[in-house]
């Protein structure tokens, strides 16, 4: 059995948007690291410098940014979610 890759999200608290993406990886029972940036510019830059965009969430697999609820969303909505979350063999 291969190890999952490590999912991280940039969110903040009550964003609409956040809340659906922690509701999607939930359901997926995909554990994820969540980074709080609604109070700290700090974490923010960080965000941006890694992601390229300066709206949350921003979603990483690995080391992979792919982008907000949306992009994730269509993701699943293709069925390459799971593949970039490892819960399909190939």
């Amino acid at each position: 059995m291969s190890t999952l890759p490590a999912v991280k999200m940039y969110a903040t608290r009550f964003c609409p948007y956040c809340m659906r993406a922690r509701s999607l990886l939930n359901r997926k029972q995909v554990p994820f690291t969540e980074i709080n940036v609604g109070n700290d510019g700090e974490l923010w830059a960080e965000m941006e410098a890694l992601s390229g965009r300066n709206t949350v969430p921003q979603i990483f697999i690995g080391e992979r940014s792919i982008g907000g609820y949306d992009d994730m969303a269509a993701l699943e909505r293709s069925g390459e979610l799971d593949q970039l979350l490892g819960l399909t063999s190939c």
